[in-house]
């Protein structure tokens, strides 16, 4: 609620108009100061300063819920507060698709379908209303260089073939995805915070971030987040959730893997070290698990592991959800993206929900 926007909790228009010219846009922004450095910087009285503080906090504090009333937001999120990803399995688990206000994290190796499956979400999002698509904008952080607008177009074509006849919706479709290709986690994170208004007034429909490993990679080479690094990137990952849940946008983010100490054959090289090809079964086919920690994965609310087996069969993990228990299903990659091989989830128990199983050397449309 902090960063709820002072320009929509009821402030005399007057009012709102002076903090936006002095560039107070969040509720936070106003509370984090005195009443007497707002005065000043307001050029307002005490007394106009105080009423506008007392507004703002009423506005941000919620007021205390029956549980009966959370059961019935409940009910009215789950009919209409999700992304459908149009593979049905997967959005009956999840009650309906991805939830809107949360992190999704999508999680596995190379060449498993990650940037894919962004794609194909990144095409709905934007997809007309007229044709079952969420009619809205996207912003794409890119950071590996691997966003292909020439796939997006494919993947549309073969998802919705009625699109290649009508006057300019291709076009339409492609003018409303946003690509960034931030160098570091710091750019990416100012990034965020210009386009944090946009995001808070629902103007964008999906923000996904493939990788968001990558960020992180380049600042540190531990298998952790760790050192003095942590607190800044702790307050990365808050900021991005807090964002999440206040503009209720689905934010969708891939993670890459590394290897378990006991599966030391398989290294990747974004943690600088190279492969070893030496003898041992485990080299075909090895358990790895997700990167950047376990401060990490109590950010996100979905996580979602794609895996590839032996005989390049792949299955897609429901490993973290509060709406769903740990489910798998088999997919494909083909020439409309992500399609499942059955809408049938097979119950998971035990270590195998969060282990990875990786080929490494099977790879499909990129990423």
């Amino acid at each position: 609620m902090a960063n709820k926007l002072i320009s929509q909790i009821g402030l005399p228009t007057s009012m709102a108009n002076i903090f936006a010219a002095r560039s107070i846009l969040t509720a936070k922004d106003a509370l984090s100061m005195t009443e007497f450095e707002l005065m000043a910087l307001l050029d307002v009285d005490l007394d106009e300063v105080k009423s506008a503080v007392s507004h703002i906090s009423a506005m941000v504090c919620p007021p205390p819920q029956t549980a009966l009333s959370l059961m019935e937001d409940q009910v009215h999120e789950f009919s209409f507060g999700h992304f459908p990803t149009l593979l049905r399995g997967l959005d009956d688990a999840l009650c309906g698709g991805i939830p809107f206000g949360s992190l999704t994290e999508v999680v596995g190796p190379a060449g498993v379908g990650k940037t894919q499956f962004c794609l194909k979400l990144s095409l709905l999002a934007a997809l007309p209303s007229s044709f079952g698509g969420l009619d809205g904008r996207v912003i794409y952080v890119d950071t590996e260089a691997k966003f292909s607008p020439q796939r997006i177009i494919e993947i549309g074509i073969n998802s919705f073939p009625q699109i290649a006849n009508a006057v300019g919706v291709l076009k339409e479709i492609a003018g409303r995805i946003e690509v960034m290709r931030p160098s570091s986690l710091d750019e990416f994170m100012e990034s965020l915070r210009k386009i944090r208004v946009q995001l808070l007034r629902r103007q964008v429909k999906l923000l996904v971030i493939d990788s968001v490993a990558a960020l992180f990679s380049g600042e540190n080479n531990d298998k952790e987040i760790r050192g003095s690094h942590q607190h800044s990137h702790g307050c990365s990952l808050s900021y991005l959730k807090s964002i999440a849940e206040l503009s209720r946008t689905p934010i969708v983010v891939t993670n890459q893997v590394r290897g378990q100490t006991r599966c030391e054959v398989l290294q990747y090289s974004f943690q600088g070290l190279q492969a070893n090809h030496t003898r041992s079964s485990d080299a075909e086919e090895c358990h790895v698990v997700p990167a950047l920690g376990i401060q990490w994965a109590h950010c996100v609310t979905i996580r979602l592991i794609f895996e590839a087996h032996s005989g390049n069969n792949k299955w897609m993990k429901i490993a973290k959800s509060p709406l769903s228990a740990p489910l798998t299903f088999p997919y494909t990659i083909d020439s409309a993206g992500i399609s499942l091989l059955s809408n049938n989830g097979v119950t998971l128990i035990g270590p195998d929900i969060n282990l990875i199983r990786s080929q490494g050397h099977t790879v499909f449309y990129g990423n």
